[in-house]
């Protein structure tokens, strides 16, 4: 690394997390690949919290999501009042990966929760508080109005407190439909856990909201035995984004970087595996679900006119150097 390099501080959710799994293999296989740029992992309490240290000055990178984006915009929930205090606007650079949440119950919890509307007044970990994958699940509960008692624990110890009874159901995600974060492995080792899929009226109702749907092979946990062949889960596009002091030529020159390596991060983390397979159309995906919500960075503007799936529409919504 020459003395004149630019340091990319980039936030990240906390270790075990598939955020930071995410940001270290990129750091790891892309330094020395950006150019000038050094690429510093710096882990947080949440994805959440990489976005508003992104506004206040304190990162370059952060790990935002289409939720975490959405509520940004409203200035709702977790992003209540900070637009007053924000010095800069987030803006969309990179969309990585889906993240597919949905629920897990212990087994011999199997034949008296067979539904999602089963956990109504039940003690339920639905995610650290800062995490996006906790908001995508409780937006889905709320849809179909479920109530429940938000359970708080450590994830490092979710998986033996859900063994003990102290609480019935847990929030569980893939990442890219091919993986699964750290923390989730480990309650394997801990429990015997069953994704409890959502009854097919329930699937309806989510879907009449605006969720998608997905069926992700248990398989994917790396659960020795999963119960049910496959979950039915609820995805969202996660993104690994850099700001604006990142110039459009920079910003352009690192995804065409990410592209040109794109089989080695496949190799180092699954999670990589939906831009091996397309990356184009996961910057389209991404960009359509967040394009009113926050602006674009011109550095992907300048990607995807390349390619040929810029949409004239988004023209206004590109960030100003």
């Amino acid at each position: 690394m020459s003395a004149s390099a630019k340091e990319l501080r980039w936030g990240t959710s906390r270790v075990g997390s598939s955020g930071h799994r995410a940001v270290t293999n990129l750091a790891n296989v892309m330094q020395g690949k950006i150019g000038d740029y050094n690429i510093t992992v710096q882990p947080t309490p949440g994805a959440i919290l990489t976005v508003k240290g992104y506004a206040m000055g304190q990162f370059e990178g952060y790990y935002g999501s289409d939720i975490a984006f959405f509520e940004y915009a409203h200035n709702i929930k977790r992003f209540k009042g900070f637009k007053a205090q924000a010095k800069r606007e987030p803006v969309q650079s990179f969309w990585t990966f889906t993240v597919e949440m949905g629920v897990g119950i212990h087994a011999r919890d199997m034949k008296v929760i067979k539904k999602w509307g089963d956990l109504e007044g039940m003690d339920f970990f639905t995610g650290p508080r800062p995490w996006d994958t906790r908001a995508q699940l409780e937006r889905a509960l709320e849809a179909l109005g479920i109530e429940f008692n938000y359970k708080e624990v450590s994830v490092k110890t979710a998986g033996s407190l859900l063994e003990s009874g102290s609480f019935r159901a847990m929030g569980v995600y893939t990442n890219a439909e091919a993986t699964t974060a750290g923390w989730i492995q480990q309650a394997s080792l801990q429990t015997d856990w069953a994704a409890l899929n959502p009854s097919p009226a329930e699937v309806k109702k989510l879907k009449a909201a605006g969720f998608n749907v997905v069926e992700v092979p248990t398989k994917v946990f790396g659960k020795r035995t999963t119960h049910v062949a496959n979950a039915t889960l609820l995805p969202f596009y996660y993104g690994l984004h850099l700001g604006m002091d990142v110039p459009a030529k920079d910003m352009y020159m690192i995804l065409k970087a990410i592209e040109a390596n794109v089989h080695e991060l496949a190799q180092a983390d699954k999670g990589f595996k939906q831009i091996e397979d397309d990356m184009v159309g996961m910057q389209v995906k991404g960009v359509t679900a967040a394009v009113d919500l926050v602006k674009i960075h011109p550095g992907l503007a300048m990607y995807m006119k390349e390619k040929g799936v810029w949409q004239h529409k988004w023209d206004s919504r590109v960030a100003k150097e």
